[in-house]
């Protein structure tokens, strides 16, 4: 029997050797697509991360859960969550070549030979995960895109009840044409591929989407009023920290908006290059994404404060609250086209990494088209999504999806990774483009803390009903 370090020595040269299978050169495989610039993939990860629970849950979370003393748990778990979990996604990706079916079938043979397509099986749960959460968000999307041609046109302005406008968009086949609007928005830049579609509009959206929330939150700086709500959000109340549920809900809102459930970000990590450096990538996605939710959050909170209307939770804070904030403030149409702009933005970059698992399942496992791999999912956007626009449907679809499907696909993938993947290999993929070891501490935080952290989000996602 060969020795242990000398069977890790190999099985690694046999993954590196398989991930440079998928991405081209002397074996006639098809090359497969990479980004092409490092600030490209960052950009797009930002870009998943970053959705409307940035705008409407995050502010509300603030707000609620102890002001500026929220933000202590929650910078503690995107910092655990970003150098363990994000992380290792990424490097799973790029060791792999692959998405989640073909990652989880490759880490099982190297443990167990001909044990692939068991490995491929349970890749389907947060394939399909990823498939399901985005058909619910391309709703929300198509609200989004609803509320912004709305805000042009002057219609969204001339509401007498807002409540009964969003009631009449979030109802059954309420919104469909603006539903299938987002979707061919989101699909016609998918079918481009990573580099031409993904990439490229990633690096217009994203910088875009935090210069127009900065020019919102200078406008708001000016109302009157508004300093009740920045020191609503920003003085912290530190009895808050005694309360177990600001630490349950710090890390839901840490972990689900970091993009992790064993699906996205492994799948845009597939198309990464070996010298990039996934430690300085997983840093930098954790510090934007957490940028924009404090800008939304001096958005959010100062604005309602300043006409009095309440913080309240879920999408009605941005689709009513808000935009009755516009209706009253001085020029406030012009503004809520950016808001609206904004948010059509942030659900576009989210869906897609949401939409590239399941496409690149059907291209890898498939070997269709991308042309094709994109239309099926279309097809399965559309059929099921049609009969999810109704805001309590939509609604049950999302928390069902969230608390029972993406976490474990999450926890799926970290075992894979950390545990099936012989022991070293995780941390040697992580190093790769680092340019120094990564010390003893990532084992530790990848194979128990991020582990243990993610069964707690299952558990108490259960049990509380839901925390991101």
């Amino acid at each position: 029997m060969a020795p242990k370090n000398d069977n890790f020595a190999a099985e690694e040269a046999r993954a590196i050797e398989i991930g440079e299978e998928t991405g081209g050169g002397a074996t006639g495989k098809k090359r497969r697509d990479t980004w092409t610039t490092r600030t490209g993939f960052i950009l797009a990860c930002v870009g998943s991360a970053v959705g409307m629970a940035n705008i409407w849950l995050f502010p509300y979370r603030v707000a609620q859960l102890g002001g500026a003393a929220f933000l202590i748990p929650y910078l503690i778990f995107v910092a655990l969550i970003g150098f363990s979990g994000v992380i290792g996604e990424m490097s799973f990706g790029r060791a792999m070549g692959t998405g989640p079916m073909g990652a989880f079938a490759k880490a099982v043979e190297m443990r167990k030979a001909g044990g692939g397509i068991i490995g491929k099986l349970i890749g389907l749960i947060p394939t399909l995960g990823s498939l399901a959460i985005a058909i619910g968000y391309a709703v929300v999307l198509g609200w989004a895109c609803n509320y912004l041609v709305a805000s042009i046109d002057g219609g969204l302005m001339a509401q007498t009840d807002m409540g009964a406008f969003f009631g009449a968009i979030a109802s059954d086949f309420g919104n469909v044409g603006f539903h299938l609007l987002g979707l061919a928005i989101t699909f016609g830049i998918m079918i481009l591929g990573v580099s031409r579609g993904i990439e490229k509009v990633n690096k217009v959206l994203m910088p875009t989407f935090f210069v127009l929330f900065v020019i919102i939150a200078i406008r708001v700086a000016t109302l009157p009023g508004a300093a009740a709500g920045y020191e609503y959000l920003l003085v912290p109340r530190w009895e808050a920290l005694l309360n177990p549920t600001t630490w349950v809900y710090a890390l839901g809102q840490a972990f689900f908006s970091l993009s992790l459930a064993g699906c996205g970000t492994l799948v845009y990590g597939s198309y990464l290059k070996k010298d990039v450096d996934t430690v300085s990538a997983a840093r930098n996605v954790a510090i934007f994404d957490t940028l924009a939710g404090l800008v939304a959050a001096c958005v959010v909170v100062p604005a309602v404060f300043a006409f009095g209307l309440d913080v309240s939770s879920g999408p009605p804070l941005l689709f009513i609250t808000l935009a009755q904030v516009f209706q009253e403030m001085p020029f406030g149409n012009i503004f809520a086209v950016i808001l609206f702009i904004s948010v059509v933005f942030a659900a576009i970059t989210s869906l897609m990494n949401l939409f590239e698992a399941p496409v690149e399942a059907l291209q890898e496992q498939l070997h269709l088209s991308r042309a094709a791999s994109v239309g099926l999912v279309a097809i399965a956007a559309v059929a099921v999504g049609l009969f999810l626009e109704g805001g309590s449907t939509v609604s049950l679809w999302m928390d069902v999806v969230s608390i029972y499907v993406m976490p474990v696909g999450a926890l799926l993938a970290a075992i894979m990774f950390f545990w099936v993947c012989p022991k070293g290999f995780a941390k040697s993929q992580a190093e790769l483009g680092h340019g120094k070891p990564l010390g003893p501490w990532f084992n530790f935080m990848t194979r128990y803390v991020f582990v243990g952290i993610t069964a707690a989000v299952i558990v108490l996602g259960i049990f509380y009903g839901g925390i991101g």
